[in-house]
C-alpha cells in the first residue's frame, strides 16, 4: 500500500485526466512510477559515481581504454 500527497494542481490534473479517459487515478500514478523508476535508478547510480570519481575512491578511464581492454579496436 502506498498512499502519497500531490500539491493540489496535481491532484485537480490528475482528476481530469482520469475523467476524461475513465481511468483511475491510481492507473495513471502506477504508469508515471513504472515510466521513470528506471531513469530515477540511474540518475542516483550516476550521482554515486560521479561522487566517488571527485572525492578519488574510484578512477575513470577512456572509451579507448575499454576498447583495447575488451579486444573491440577498429
Amino acid at each position: 500500500m502506498l498512499a502519497i500527497r500531490l500539491p493540489k494542481e496535481i491532484e485537480t490534473r490528475l482528476e481530469n485526466l482520469a475523467k476524461l479517459t475513465g481511468r483511475t487515478k491510481t492507473y495513471y500514478a502506477r504508469e508515471a512510477i513504472l515510466e521513470h523508476l528506471d531513469d530515477l535508478e540511474d540518475l542516483y547510480i550516476a550521482e554515486t559515481r560521479m561522487h566517488h570519481i571527485r572525492t578519488g575512491k574510484s578512477q575513470s578511464i577512456t572509451l579507448e581504454e575499454v576498447m583495447r581492454k575488451y579486444g573491440l579496436e577498429s
